[in-house]
């Protein structure tokens, strides 16, 4: 099934306009979730809304509320937020460039696909995203956003484009706050060398299948083996706490152990073989605990 577009509307550069539509770039699908399980009747538990005082209430009879101070509130309800609904223009328009090292990284958000739509918008599309890629730059804009208006950067990639939203000058704490309390060091020059050629013998191209979330592994495989016996447990080995004493022959074992692990080709890990989905239905309580 074709992924349904997040937002649709219109690109603009100053007299060039074209139908476009964004589509989230990343997904978290593949994450495990839980639902919360009554164990005596292997029912899935409904958070029900209630007040403390009078029980059960209906969710579309509620309200909002802003904590002013302690147990004292000030109530919106949806007439309230109406009045300062930001009215969607449904257009990105692209208001300066800039180049892609003038934004720091703390404030690119979140990324989405800019697609044109199929039609005379196309041809564009192409004029903006070439006129782009011929200069290098990046173009800043702005647009609402599930009710809130975002910026966005938008680059080049490949035939398309890709829109990040940034976040607000206000959502990024200063780093300073952090790193002014880091006590000044003078490292020492024979021990940064060894660092540095530790580095060099580490280096290696960025590939994003590389990582992956072994916590979310661990609980497959647990899953997989509650639901084919209902027992069964996967063990995840956290690496142990380094209390180096002598910094510089930490440093020169590692260098050895690189050169040494350079020559010879990381064993490949033994692939575990597919497992077989469960033909026949668990019974409700392994379901459960599954």
């Amino acid at each position: 099934m074709a992924a349904r577009p997040t937002w649709q509307g219109h690109l603009k550069l100053s007299l060039v306009t074209c139908p476009v539509a964004l589509f989230t770039a990343t997904t978290s699908t593949n994450d495990v979730r839980f639902h919360l399980i009554n164990p005596d009747t292997n029912n899935r538990i409904r958070m029900v809304p209630t007040d403390p005082d009078t029980g059960p209430v209906e969710r579309s009879d509620l309200v909002r509320g802003y904590e002013v101070s302690k147990d004292e509130y000030v109530l919106f309800d949806d007439a309230d937020f109406d009045k300062v609904k930001l009215e969607s223009t449904r257009t990105i328009s692209i208001d300066k460039f800039v180049d892609e090292a003038d934004i720091d990284r703390l404030f690119w958000d979140s990324p989405f696909f800019v697609v044109p739509e199929k039609g005379a918008g196309v041809e564009a599309f192409a004029v903006i995203r070439d006129a782009m890629k011929k200069q290098g730059k990046v173009a800043l804009g702005c647009l609402v956003l599930r009710g809130k208006e975002r910026q966005l950067a938008l680059e080049v990639r490949g035939k398309g484009l890709v829109a990040y939203t940034l976040r607000a000058h206000d959502e990024v704490r200063d780093a300073a706050d952090y790193f002014d309390d880091i006590p000044t060091v003078k490292a020492d020059a024979d021990m940064v060398e060894i660092a540095a050629r530790i580095i060099s013998q580490k280096e290696a191209d960025f590939d994003a299948s590389d990582f992956k979330d072994r916590y979310d592994d661990a609980l497959r495989d647990m899953i997989a083996a509650k639901t084919k016996d209902g027992k069964g447990t996967v063990d995840v080995a956290e690496p142990d706490d380094t209390n180096v004493i002598d910094l510089m022959a930490a440093l020169k074992n590692s260098l050895k152990g690189s050169a040494t692990g350079a020559k010879k080709p990381a064993a490949k890990a033994a692939k575990a073989p597919a497992r077989k989905a469960a033909a026949k239905k668990a019974p409700a309580k392994k379901k459960a605990a599954a």
